[in-house]
């Protein structure tokens, strides 16, 4: 901030509540500024208010009421809004005086707007007001006319200004600024005036007018004042005289000849400006030409209609056109016209008319030729018009459009659907144009709904065009009815309504309503009242529902074309609680733990619970006597009840039922059922135990039945457990026997080890002690080695067999003999022949190939297979072989059969 203090000014002295007006002094700089005021130190600004105010006219600082909190030091601040560099003016101190306080007076108005301003258009304008009083005045602002101000206009610093933007002739007037307080109130006024600068509504431009013809060339400007005008020639006042004329802005010359051609310029100001335009005249003369507007070569019509021929060469001043049809000279009649721009018409063409017209244009510098063919043509005529069609959605149909038209002439159809050209290639897949040349027809494909309207079929030429229209309704399934909600709720109905939705054409015979629960398997239809709802009926009672379920709804339309598409789902509601109808299904029970009795039932499930609070009330008694035993189960998805008391017997018979219940009261008992209490496990040990080995890997278990009555219940089977003399007993295998059997096969035991095993009954109550401890050893294992070297040979169907005798190792079991094993090879059932020895002999059917193989016998089971042998059914009485190889004399397709590879398991 640049300073200009070079001392402290004189202090202003007022008392407390005087009003006071703080001298900015004269500006350092002529210009745009604005001022501010410093209190004390930068950069505390004075803020202004209602009681202070810095004026932008003057630069001084208005305090209304001084208060003690203003004495201080201020500064003025005074920047040019060009350079915008501040200047800060030399401190004023403001001191208050000590004999008294200044009273109440009316307000003194020390700034106050010019009695006459002058504002231009769009400008924007400021007026100031402020007084001094005590109390401090309010400030208002109105026109003295009375009209209110319009919603531009802008009340600011605490309505000590006003401001009105972009300002225009209605805000022109007279302003009041009132400033009132309780010791009274003064008035300031001042008038704003509206002024404008010239500003063009109609420049001129420049211009080419022929000789002898008169040349009007308009200026036009506004302004306020309103603008005077003034004209200039080539930058010389333009003198007004007899065949030249100004009259408001406008230049008229007649008679114009080549010396008129030159630089204009028109002027228009007021008092507020200046504002000028500049345009060309230039005046020509020259001879028809129809180079740049040349006459058209053919025009076809068809007879009947009226055709204009054009004549407009190039030609100043104007030619005069006259008119010939081939040589002869044309003059106007009841069809031919000679029109005022030279041009010619003929109305009402028929075939004669059909020739090439000449025109002639003259003017005084010369005279220039045009000529126009014309060809007249037969009308096209639509023979076969598309007609309104009925149809149902999915069926296709034709729209004829067939013409008679002039040979001459090539023909186009369009087709526009519903106002809208019809695009047949994007909409190939419902729309196609049919026929032959001279044919338009529209076949559509598949008809949907939105295929209904208007279409028009538009038959074009080079001269003329017909049309022709059809309805087409296409009727399909009705639309979703809409606005379907439930009105009232039971415990098992519903108040369904709704509202019709589109018919698609085809009235709706009835209506369907569906519903939806949580429960169910998607959408099912709903049971109502009337069963049938007709298609003029919005609403139905839903009935047979299940209480306190949610339900939703929707409804379906039905017309004679089909069922429509489901309306969209009401809101869900729920239905009204009720006492619970069906009580559990599959009444049963049984089994259990000693002195129990064991009741169960399927649970019902929760859309049949009817409301909150659902159980299950349990009764029973033993049979025979009367009196009920109830208990109640809370939990509705529980299955049983389980009653334990020393009392209960085993396996006595009860009488039970289930009922159920919720908040709403007790609903029905299910038929009764008769259930068992919990049998007694069983008391005594089989006896008779043995244990018998099998082979090397099974040993048979025996035992006596123990002795059993029916009214202990029903013995389930026996428990087998073993163990081998490695294992500890308590990490036992078991195995189980049926109720009727007595003794049990264990496999998968290891060779020539001692087993131990002890057996016990069991029914459902548990199992019964176990009996004395029996052992068995396994046998050996069979011996590993095959039987091997076997031969073979052949007379007529008998097969002897011999083969090397196997041998047991130490650890295996001793050979008891022999087993052959032999089958066809089309996978018949296998035989087995047993021997003693190293021999066997067949009798085989030859007719079949044969797969044969040995195994040695042992007490510890078979052992392993010999190779399989081959014997084919060609073999003759002289055949013999050995090992699985086959004789040479045989060909090589006579062993072309399956190839089967043979275990001991499968031969087993």
């Amino acid at each position: 901030v640049e300073s200009s203090r070079t001392r402290m000014r004189s202090a202003v002295s007022v008392r407390e509540g005087q009003g006071v007006v703080l001298l900015c002094g004269t500006p350092p700089r002529a210009g745009d500024l604005s001022f501010a005021w410093i209190f004390n130190e930068y950069p505390s600004f004075v803020q202004e208010d209602s009681r202070r105010f810095v004026s932008q006219e003057t630069g001084h600082l208005y305090i209304a009421k001084v208060e003690p909190s203003d004495v201080g030091n201020y500064s003025c601040v005074v920047t040019s809004r060009a350079s915008r560099s501040p200047v800060l003016g030399s401190p004023t101190p403001l001191v208050l005086r000590t004999d008294g306080v200044m009273g109440e007076y009316e307000p003194k108005i020390e700034v106050q707007f010019p009695e006459t301003l002058a504002a231009a258009k769009g400008s924007t304008v400021k007026l100031e007001c402020f007084a001094l009083g005590n109390p401090v005045p309010q400030i208002n602002w109105r026109r003295t006319d009375g009209l209110p101000f319009p919603s531009k206009i802008k009340l600011r610093k605490s309505n000590g200004m006003i401001e009105i933007p972009n300002f225009q002739q209605e805000d022109a007037g007279l302003y009041e600024c009132i400033t009132e307080n309780s010791r009274g109130k003064n008035i300031a006024r001042g008038r704003l005036t509206y002024y404008a600068k010239p500003h063009w509504v109609q420049p001129i431009q420049d211009v080419e007018v022929a000789v002898e013809d008169t040349l009007y060339w308009d200026c036009r400007a506004s302004g306020k004042p309103k603008p005077s005008y003034r004209w200039l020639r080539n930058g010389e006042q333009l003198a007004i005289e007899g065949r030249i004329q100004i009259e408001n802005g406008a230049l008229t010359i007649s008679n114009l000849n080549l010396t008129d051609s030159g630089r204009y310029q028109c002027i228009a100001e007021n008092k507020h400006g200046v504002i000028s335009s500049s345009a060309e005249l230039r005046v020509v003369a020259s001879a028809p030409d129809f180079s740049k507007s040349p006459m058209k070569k053919l025009i076809q019509v068809q007879i009947g209609s009226t055709v204009d021929f054009e004549c407009k060469p190039k030609a100043f001043p104007k030619a005069k056109c006259s008119w010939k049809k081939g040589g002869e000279q044309l003059q106007e009649n009841e069809r031919i016209s000679l029109l005022k721009d030279g041009g010619l018409r003929v109305a009402n063409v028929t075939k004669g008319d059909a020739g090439t017209y000449t025109c002639l244009a003259t003017n005084q510098f010369g005279t220039a030729r045009g000529s126009t063919s014309l060809v007249v043509t037969e009308p096209t005529r639509i023979t076969l018009a598309p007609s309104n069609l009925d149809v149902t959605v999915g069926e296709s149909v034709v729209l004829p459009c067939q013409v008679q038209h002039d040979p001459l002439l090539d023909i186009s159809f369009t087709w526009y659907f519903n106002g809208s050209r019809t695009d047949l290639q994007r909409d190939a897949s419902h729309f196609e144009k049919v026929g032959g040349s001279a044919s338009g027809d529209l076949m559509i494909r598949n008809i949907q709904l939105k295929h209904s309207g208007k279409y028009v079929c538009m038959v074009k030429t080079e001269v003329d065009s017909v049309a022709s229209a059809a309805d087409l309704i296409v009727r399909g399934s009705p639309g979703p009815p809409e606005h379907v909600r439930v009105d009232e709720i039971t415990d098992t109905t519903a108040q369904i309504s709704w509202q019709e939705g589109t018919d698609n054409h085809s009235p709706v015979t009835t209506y369907t309503i569906q519903a939806r629960t949580p429960f169910s398997v998607g959408w099912q239809r709903a049971t109502t009242v009337p069963d049938v709802i007709d298609g003029r009926t919005f609403t139905s009672t839903v009935v047979d529902l299940n209480p306190w379920v949610e339900y939703e709804f929707r409804v379906v339309a039905t017309n004679k074309i089909g069922g429509g598409e489901p309306s969209l789902p009401s809101e869900k509601v729920r239905t009204e609680e009720a006492v619970p109808e069906i009580p559990p299904s599959e009444v049963s029970g049984g089994g259990g733990s000693r002195s129990e009795l064991v009741i169960t039932w399927d649970p019902v499930p929760e859309e049949l619970q009817n409301g909150e609070g659902f159980g299950y009330v349990v009764a029973f008694r033993p049979s025979g006597t009367s009196t009920w035993i109830q208990t109640v189960v809370t939990s509705p998805d529980t299955p049983r009840y389980v009653f334990r008391n020393e009392s209960i017997l085993p396996f006595s018979p009860y009488e039970v039922k289930v009922g159920v219940y919720n908040n709403k009261g007790e609903g029905p008992f299910s038929a009764v059922a008769t259930v068992f209490s919990a049998e007694e496990e069983p008391s005594t040990a089989p006896s008779g135990v043995s244990a018998t080995s099998l082979s090397s890997s099974a040993i048979q278990v025996s035992w006596t039945a123990i002795p059993w009555k029916m009214s202990n219940g029903r013995l389930l089977g026996y428990e087998v457990r073993y163990w081998n003399k490695g294992q500890k007993e308590e990490s036992s295998s078991r195995v189980k026997a049926a109720g009727n059997e007595t003794s049990i096969k264990i496999t998968g035991l290891r060779s020539n080890l001692d087993y131990y095993t002890a057996v016990r009954a069991y029914n459902s109550a548990g199992a019964g002690p176990f009996s004395a401890t029996v052992n068995a050893t396994t046998k050996k294992p069979p011996p590993s080695q095959p039987p091997g070297n076997v031969v073979w040979n052949v007379t007529d169907s008998r097969v002897v067999l011999s083969w090397e005798e196997v041998r047991a190792m130490d650890n295996e079991s001793e050979v008891t003999g022999y087993k052959v094993l032999y089958r066809t090879s089309g996978q018949g059932g296998v035989e087995v022949l047993s021997t003693a020895g190293t021999t066997a002999e067949l009798w085989l059917r030859l007719q079949d190939d044969y797969l044969i193989e040995v195994r040695a016998t042992t007490e510890g089971g078979d052992g392993s297979s010999s190779q399989q042998i081959l014997i084919p059914r060609l073999a003759s009485m002289d055949a013999r072989g050995s090992g699985p190889s086959v004789l040479t004399i045989f060909s090589v397709s006579s062993f072309l059969a399956t190839i089967f590879s043979l275990t001991l398991n499968s031969v087993l």
